[in-house]
């Protein structure tokens, strides 16, 4: 009798421990091996620097509006039952413009189809529309330059430069306002800017991510965004978004043949 109680009690023992090891091991598994990696940041396209004379010939004066090759997503950190892991979600639906004249940013406005943004996993891209962001009743988020951009000197062509930038972020129905860094490259034919945008989900009234104890997040994310700047026609805003949602402007515009490109992401 007493060795079938200690058969039992191990038996129970195995049984708990078993579980454990599921509950952490499978987790673990399945964000390191089986989903692998999440997309890394964006990034700044690399270029060759051209000639001084080069860069003198391409005047950045004008009007420049928002083309193929604009990406914008977001990055929260989450947790997955005791494991660390990162939610992202893009879009390329992006459409704007910004005005610039002599040597500085004098305005500009861009626009977010919200509900083009997806990750790679159905179960958040439906969280993400409905309870999180409610993608129906605010379609679009939209950020205004409050204040112009030095750009003096102008930078060379090929050059990466910083500089500071503030405005209103529109978002889930909410306008704040906000401060960031932008890094810009000048190009032969465009511009490109990179840009980390800071979210505190409770500012603009947007329900924290976590699901329940089997899913948790931080209070706050990171808007990241990579604008593709042409001097010709830029993105089309996304149909279905109602006209009173499309500012930022865009103009008589050509629709791009970009989609989002694939991620791997870990599963919420």
């Amino acid at each position: 009798m007493a060795g079938r109680l200690r058969a039992l009690r191990w038996w129970i023992v195995g049984a708990v421990g078993a579980v454990v090891v599921l509950a952490v091991g499978a987790p673990f598994v399945y964000i390191h091996f089986v989903e692998g990696p999440a997309p890394p940041k964006l990034q700044l396209p690399k270029s060759t620097p051209s000639s001084p004379g080069a860069a003198a010939a391409s005047p950045v004066n004008g009007v420049w509006h928002v083309g193929a090759g604009s990406i914008v997503g977001y990055r929260v950190q989450e947790v997955l039952i005791g494991q660390q892991s990162t939610a992202v979600g893009r879009t390329a639906e992006v459409w704007g413009s910004l005005t610039i004249s002599g040597t500085a940013v004098e305005t500009g406005s861009f626009t977010v189809d919200m509900a083009s943004v997806v990750s790679d996993q159905s179960e958040r891209n439906a969280q993400f529309d409905g309870r999180i962001m409610d993608v129906s009743t605010y379609p679009t988020a939209t950020f205004t330059l409050g204040s112009p951009i030095s750009l003096a000197p102008v930078p060379a062509v090929g050059t990466i430069d910083h500089y500071p930038a503030s405005g209103r972020l529109a978002m889930h129905g909410v306008t704040r306002q906000v401060s960031f860094s932008v890094s810009a490259e000048r190009l032969g034919s465009g511009i490109d800017v990179l840009a980390d945008i800071p979210v505190v989900f409770a500012d603009w009234n947007i329900a924290n991510p976590s699901v329940g104890g089997f899913v948790t997040t931080q209070s706050s994310g990171t808007l990241e965004v990579l604008l593709d700047l042409t001097r010709g026609p830029g993105n089309q805003p996304s149909s279905g978004v109602p006209s009173s949602q499309n500012l930022g402007g865009g103009g008589p515009v050509t629709v791009p043949s970009t989609t989002v490109p694939p991620l791997t992401v870990p599963s919420s």
